[in-house]
């Protein structure tokens, strides 16, 4: 079945750098876009960058446009989210999941937590 392993998620400071990953399996990466989403307590599931296929095109959230970098690895399935100068509103927990806008799977994994704070 679809699975989606995050990890790298920590307590940074403000203007720090974090580099998440995300393991996938359960279905053929390699033919599917990839996204990294986040989850603020009390607030929505939000789309923060999207990678497609090949990793040519990439897209992002405003906010996070110029201090975030989506990339993959089609030989090891996984898909990494490097943050940088990050902020306390960066703070949320981070999923993946296939496609490039919206999520492809009903499924989500754990989640891995980013909590920004001094």
């Amino acid at each position: 079945q679809v699975q989606f392993v995050e990890s790298g998620g920590a307590l940074v400071q403000p203007g720090g750098s974090l580099r998440l990953s995300c393991a996938a399996s359960g279905f053929t990466f390699s033919t599917n876009a990839m996204s990294w989403y986040r989850q603020a307590p009390g607030k929505e599931r939000e789309l923060v960058a999207g990678i497609s296929i090949t990793g040519v095109r990439t897209n992002y959230a405003d906010s996070v446009k110029g201090r975030f970098i989506i990339s993959r690895d089609n030989v090891k399935n996984t898909v990494s989210l490097q943050m940088n100068n990050l902020k306390p509103e960066d703070t949320a927990a981070y999923y993946c999941n296939a496609g490039y806008t919206m999520a492809v799977y009903s499924y989500w994994g754990q989640g891995t937590q980013v909590t920004v704070s001094s």
